[in-house]
C-alpha cells in the first residue's frame, strides 16, 4: 500500500516554531498532570469520566473502599497491590489515592530498583521510605508577634570591630491588627530572618517571641489587585492583639527526625567545616536511634502535643524487590507505626528475585501477597482511548483537526494508549513548523513515520535480524 504524498509544504524537522507563550513561565505538565483524584460519587461508585479518569471503573472503586479505610484508621498492617498490563492506569490509580488523602497526608513514591543502592543496605532504603510516610503533627503554643507591616527601618551604627563600614544595630518594625498597631524595636539578628523571608511593607508575619523566628503569612489583602489569577497568597489582616499567643500547627516526618538525629554536629573550626563537605551525604541510621526518635514522638503523642499521620508508601516495580526485601517488607507491616502500603505491578507468574526455584504470581512471594488486597486494571477500549487522547490534549492545550481522535485511538488500541499520547506533542510542533493551529492528520501520519512503537520495531527486528551480532 502507497501513502499519498501531502500537497502542503514539507517543513524541515529540526526548524524551530514560533514561540506563542508569554514572558512567563509556563507550567510544566507531567504524564499524570491530569489526575486529580479517583473520580467517584459521595456514595462510592465511579462516574464515565471523573478527576482526570477515563474508565478502571472496577479498580476506581476498589480503591476508593480502600481510601475509607486508610481515613478511618483501619488499614494498617496491609497492603494494596494493583496488578495489570503495562500502561492501564497502576500509578495513576495511586496518585489518585494520594489526591484523595489530601495534601496533609503524606505520601512517598519509589521504584522497586531504588532499593539497590551502593550507599546504603536495600533494607535500610525501605525503611527510609517508610519512615518519610509518617508524619507527625506538632501544635504547640507560642508568645508571637503578628500583623501586618506598615514600618520596617534598619537603624545602623559604626561597626565597632572595624573603622570602615556600619552595621545595623536594631530594626523598627511596625506591626498593625484589626485591634491596634504596635511598633518594636528588635534585635539585628531577627532583622537578619526578615530579609531571609524576603518581607517587605504590607506583607503579614509572625515573630516568635522565644527564639526571634520570623514567619511570612502573606500578603495584606488590602494589596489584593483585580486580577483573575495571581502568584501571591493574599490574608486578611490579623485580629486581637498584636501581641498574642498563637497556636503554631507543623507537620514533619519521622524520616526528617531520623535525619536529623543521625546527622553528627561537627564544631564550627574549618577543620569540621571540610570534613561535612567531603562525607557522604547519605547517612545509615541505625535502628537503635528509631526506637530513640520513636520514644520521643510517643512521648510528644501522650502530652496531647503532637499527632500521627500515617501516610502511602508506593513502590512500583516491585518484582524488582529481591527476596530479603520482601521478608523485611513483612516486618516493616507488622510494626506498630506501619503507614499504609500500595504496591504496582505488571508481572504474571514470574521468578523471585534473589531465588532461582521459587515462581510466584506477579514475582511476589505468596506469603506476602496474603497480606495484599488485590486490584486488577484493565485494558482500554478504543473509545476510552479516544477520550484519553481528548483530556490530555485539553490538558496539554493542543487543538485537534477533524479524525485525528479517531486515529490516535486506532493507533492506541493496536500499540498502546502511552504511544498514541506520546504522538501529541511532537505532532502539535510540526503543525506549528506548517503554519498551522490545530494538528491535523498529516501530522500524525508524518510522527508515525518518524517514530516507531514498540510493537513495530520488535517486528522490523525479527524480519530484518538485524543487530543479532551486537
Amino acid at each position: 500500500m502507497t501513502s499519498t504524498p501531502s500537497t502542503s509544504t514539507r517543513v524541515a524537522h529540526n526548524a524551530l516554531p514560533p514561540s506563542t507563550l508569554s514572558a512567563g513561565r509556563s507550567p510544566q505538565i507531567s504524564s499524570h498532570s491530569h489526575i486529580k483524584g479517583l473520580g467517584l460519587t459521595p456514595e462510592g461508585f465511579a462516574t464515565v469520566s471523573g478527576a482526570g479518569f477515563i474508565g478502571q471503573t472496577n479498580a476506581r472503586e476498589a480503591c476508593g473502599v480502600v481510601v475509607d479505610l486508610i481515613k478511618s484508621r483501619k488499614f494498617s498492617g496491609r497492603a494494596l497491590l494493583l496488578v495489570g498490563a503495562p500502561g492501564t492506569g497502576k500509578t495513576a490509580l495511586a496518585l489518585g489515592v494520594s489526591h484523595e488523602l489530601g495534601a496533609k497526608v503524606p505520601f512517598c513514591p519509589m521504584v522497586g530498583s531504588e532499593v539497590y543502592s551502593a550507599e546504603v543496605k536495600k533494607t535500610e532504603v525501605l525503611a527510609e521510605a517508610f519512615r518519610r510516610a509518617i508524619g507527625l503533627k506538632i501544635k504547640e503554643t507560642k508568645n508571637v508577634y503578628e500583623g501586618e507591616i506598615t514600618e520596617l527601618t534598619p537603624t545602623e551604627a559604626e561597626n565597632p570591630l572595624s573603622g570602615y563600614g556600619k552595621t545595623v544595630s536594631h530594626v523598627v518594625v511596625g506591626l498593625k491588627t484589626v485591634k491596634g498597631t504596635k511598633q518594636l524595636r528588635l534585635d539585628p539578628t531577627i532583622y537578619e530572618a526578615i530579609l531571609k523571608e524576603k518581607v517587605v511593607v504590607g506583607d503579614v508575619i509572625y515573630i516568635e517571641q522565644q527564639t526571634g523566628a520570623v514567619k511570612r503569612v502573606g500578603r495584606s489583602d488590602a494589596y489584593a489587585s483585580s486580577y483573575d489569577l495571581e502568584a501571591e497568597t493574599y490574608v486578611p489582616l490579623p485580629k486581637g492583639d498584636v501581641h498574642k499567643l498563637k497556636e503554631l500547627v507543623q507537620i514533619v516526618t519521622l524520616g526528617d527526625l531520623d535525619a536529623a538525629n543521625a546527622r553528627p554536629q561537627g564544631g564550627q573550626d574549618i577543620m569540621s567545616v571540610m570534613g561535612s563537605l567531603v562525607k557522604s551525604g547519605r547517612t545509615e541510621v541505625t535502628e537503635k536511634l528509631r526506637r530513640e526518635v520513636n520514644k520521643v514522638v510517643q512521648g510528644y503523642v501522650e502530652q496531647g502535643v503532637a499527632e500521627v499521620v500515617p501516610g502511602v508508601v508506593f513502590i512500583d516495580e516491585v518484582h524488582m524487590l529481591d527476596i530479603e526485601c520482601f521478608t523485611y517488607l513483612n516486618a516493616l507491616l507488622e510494626s506498630p507505626m506501619a503507614p499504609t502500603v500500595i504496591l504496582a505491578t505488571n508481572r504474571g507468574q514470574a521468578l523471585v528475585r534473589g531465588t532461582v526455584d521459587i515462581v510466584s504470581p506477579h514475582g511476589v512471594p505468596v506469603d506476602l501477597l496474603d497480606r495484599c488486597m488485590i486490584v486488577k486494571t484493565d485494558g482500554y477500549t478504543r473509545d476510552q482511548i479516544g477520550k484519553v487522547v481528548q483530556l490530555r490534549a485539553t490538558v496539554e492545550g493542543l487543538k485537534l483537526g477533524e479524525g485525528v481522535v479517531d486515529r490516535l485511538a486506532v493507533e492506541g488500541e493496536k500499540s498502546s494508549l502511552r504511544y498514541a499520547l506520546q504522538l501529541l506533542t511532537p505532532a502539535s510542533i510540526l503543525a506549528q513548523l506548517g503554519g498551522r493551529t490545530q494538528i491535523e492528520l498529516e501530522d500524525i501520519g508524518e510522527m508515525r513515520v518518524l517514530f516507531l512503537d514498540a510493537k513495530t520495531s520488535a517486528s522490523n527486528l525479527a524480519e530484518s535480524g538485524e543487530f543479532n551480532d551486537v
